[in-house]
This record gives C-alpha cells, sequence and structure tokens, in this order.
C-alpha cells in the first residue's frame, strides 16, 4: 500500500514566493497544503497544475458557543467555493480558532461535559454542510503543552472520540502525529485506533517541528503500521525544512515510501 504524500506550502521554500513554493513541490512530485486562503488567487493555484489535498476550511468561530459555532459554520460555507476552485477535497478545522503564534482566541482551561455536547452538535453540522457541498472536514488534534495552550478538544484521543460521535463519511480526524507525540505518545496504539476514522495524517519531527529524521520519533516503523492498519491515504509534511527544502522533501518521502 502506499500513501498520497502531500507539503505544506506554508513551511518549505521559504525564500520562494507562495506561488513559487507550490510550484516547487509539484516538481518534487508532491502533492500541497495550504493553510489561510483568504491571502491567495485560486485562479493562479488552479493554473500551477498542482493537486491540492488540503486547506484550512474556516476563518473563525469555536465548537462551544452559539455566536462562535454561527461563525465557524458561516466562514466555513464561504471556505468552500475557494476548495472548489482548486479541486481541494478536504478542509481543515480546529477545536477553536487560532489567532498569531497558533494561541486560541477562545483559550479554556477546563473542558465540560456542556461543552463536548455543544461541541457534537456544532460538528454535526458541520458535517451537513460537507455532504452537501461534496467535501470532507477533519478535525486536527493539537498538542497544548508547546504550540496551542488552551486549546479545547485538543488531544488526538478527544478528536477521535467527536468524530466517532458524529458517524459521518463527511467528518473525519486529521491525525496529527507530531501534535499527539508532543501530548500522548504512543503513536502506534493510536494509529490502530484512529485509521478507520482519519480523513488525513500530518508529520513533522518532535522536538523543534522539522522533517521526518531529525527527531525522535522513527518513522519508517509509524509508515509500516499506519499500511497495515489499512490506511492509504494522505500523509502530510507539516514541518519546517531543518535546512534545505528539497533535501527534507526527500527525507520524508524515503520515510514514507513502505516497501
Amino acid at each position: 500500500m502506499s500513501f498520497t504524500l502531500a507539503v505544506c506550502s506554508e513551511m518549505v521554500h521559504l525564500d520562494l514566493p507562495h506561488l513559487e513554493r507550490v510550484r516547487a513541490i509539484h516538481d518534487a512530485g508532491f502533492a500541497v497544503e495550504i493553510w489561510d486562503w483568504t491571502d491567495k488567487d485560486a485562479e493562479q493555484l488552479a493554473g500551477t497544475g498542482a493537486r491540492f489535498t488540503s486547506m484550512t476550511g474556516y476563518l473563525s468561530g469555536d465548537l462551544v458557543t452559539r455566536d462562535g459555532a454561527d461563525d465557524l459554520l458561516r466562514t466555513a460555507e464561504a471556505s468552500i467555493p475557494f476548495a472548489h476552485a482548486i479541486g481541494c477535497p478536504t478542509l481543515n478545522i480546529h477545536g477553536t480558532g487560532l489567532g498569531d503564534g497558533g494561541i486560541p482566541v477562545r483559550p479554556v482551561e477546563v473542558v465540560t461535559g456542556d461543552m463536548w455536547l455543544a461541541a457534537l452538535r456544532t460538528l454535526e453540522r458541520v458535517a451537513a454542510l460537507a455532504e452537501r457541498e461534496g467535501v470532507t472536514y477533519v478535525l486536527e488534534n493539537l498538542n497544548t503543552e508547546v504550540d496551542h495552550p488552551g486549546t479545547p478538544f485538543g488531544r488526538a484521543a478527544d478528536t477521535l472520540a467527536l468524530v466517532r460521535a458524529v458517524g459521518s463519511d463527511h467528518l473525519k480526524m486529521n491525525l496529527d502525529l507530531y501534535h499527539a507525540q508532543i501530548g500522548e505518545g504512543n503513536l502506534v496504539e493510536l494509529v490502530r485506533r484512529a485509521v478507520p476514522y482519519v480523513g488525513e495524517v500530518q508529520v513533522a519531527d518532535v522536538p523543534g517541528r522539522r522533517e521526518p529524521g531529525t527527531g525522535e520519533v522513527r518513522w519508517s516503523y509509524v509508515a509500516r503500521e499506519l499500511a497495515e492498519a489499512g490506511y492509504g491515504g494522505v500523509v502530510a509534511m507539516e514541518a519546517w525544512a531543518s535546512g534545505d527544502s528539497d533535501v527534507a522533501l526527500e527525507r520524508f518521502r524515503e520515510a514514507f515510501t513502505v516497501a
């Protein structure tokens, strides 16, 4: 089994304008992921010939407050035409909107039972929107120890529980193994539990959020476990290059090429 390998265009080839980064990633044989779409031109991106596998699928809002949920749904709906224009099937959301430096706009210290129920209702609305529009939304786990303190439903176990509870083919989990390694560890067992509900996998090494092979995770082993668990979808490198971006991309390819 092989994966579709994608690279986040926001984190490599930073010496190039964004459109040139997309072309460089495409020319190297990878699909492309983007973050915020509002500063990009869909026609220009589509003109690169690149395959786009994921993009941020909302602009603001949260899962638990009435106004926040309405805002998340409104901005999610506004994001979908851009996704269609570039042929991107998967849109990413988080437990709450993220501001500068990845800090939650609405940090949460304690997630209550009422918040869980509110998040479930909001995600059911997201899944219904996605089904109507022919796309898939993925809910990403985030670590709260280093990068995103105060993010509700940040743990992989939490995002998995919410996705399972919604039970829709149009709402999946974005299993970010970088965040999971920092927050929970035990990646192989996590992969085995989560794969039936996963719509995308993202990777970066720990510590440092650099490409595979620069940190503590044995990625070739994780890749084999993903394949043996039946996952054949997108694996995306959402990582900073430790040095030369072309070298970083090749290290990623080597780690996730399963013989």
